[in-house]
């Protein structure tokens, strides 16, 4: 009998981010072996169930003294579970009109404007951090 190849996880986010959601971020990082109790911890600082944008906020308190781009590209990760670099503007865009302080169609409009995606539909967060932490460079 032959055994069927298995299928990739596939990652569905719900909006909200679990202790299992923690651990694979955690994990994602080096810190392979975190305890429930440091997990059960992490979700108790918060006031709620913990958002994308409460989960920027957590980690970025958690690196304080890092670089904001490394922060903001670290928690862009999240989102790339296999390391592009990338992230396919339809799922971004999903989270920034569902999720949190929505963005409205005007704001999507200006994003898109700025940071257009490639003709395969992704977005490089990176240069998005980029420009976020350091400012665009202006040509003369």
């Amino acid at each position: 009998m032959h055994k069927r190849p298995e299928k990739k996880k596939k990652i569905r986010f719900n909006g909200i981010i679990s202790k299992d959601d923690l651990r694979d971020v955690l994990a994602s990082m080096g810190q392979l072996n975190v305890k429930n109790e440091e997990l059960e911890a992490m979700i108790k600082e918060a006031s709620g169930p913990i958002n994308f944008t409460v989960f920027l906020t957590m980690f970025g308190e958690k690196l304080k003294g890092a670089d904001p781009e490394d922060v903001i590209v670290s928690a862009f990760k999240v989102l790339d579970p296999e390391g592009t670099g990338f992230i396919k503007k339809q799922f971004l865009e999903e989270l920034l009109t569902t999720q949190c302080d929505r963005f409205s169609a005007e704001e999507m409009k200006n994003l898109w404007a700025a940071f257009p995606p490639d003709v395969a539909g992704n977005v490089d967060y990176k240069n998005i951090c980029y420009v976020i932490t350091h400012g665009e460079e202006k040509e003369e």
